[in-house]
């Protein structure tokens, strides 16, 4: 089964987030807070035709997203990650 977004959402692949430590490799606790930036570069899987830069888009590309907007939607145990056109701050070109 494959997905395909709709609405002008993009499907995103998200870097996943590393356990917190320190320069010397000791483990935190887990509710330790680490603060993170608020972008993230995230690489293109699909798009909706509708998505307003949707000719500049290319499968593997780059965009700069405001991570607070990402959405993990979890379907069949696989998590999808979904970025609405309007969240996206840029396209990372050659």
């Amino acid at each position: 089964m494959s997905f395909k977004p709709l609405n002008r959402y993009i499907e995103i692949e998200v870097e996943p987030t590393r356990a917190p430590q320190t320069e010397s490799g000791i483990l935190l606790p887990n509710d330790f807070k680490v603060e993170e930036a608020r972008h993230a570069c995230v690489k293109v899987k699909s798009w909706d035709k509708e998505v307003r830069f949707a000719n500049s888009l290319n499968k593997n590309s780059y965009l700069i997203v405001d991570k607070s907007m990402v959405e993990n939607v979890t379907v069949n145990g696989e998590t999808i990650n979904l970025i609405l056109d309007n969240y996206v701050l840029g396209l990372l070109t050659q």
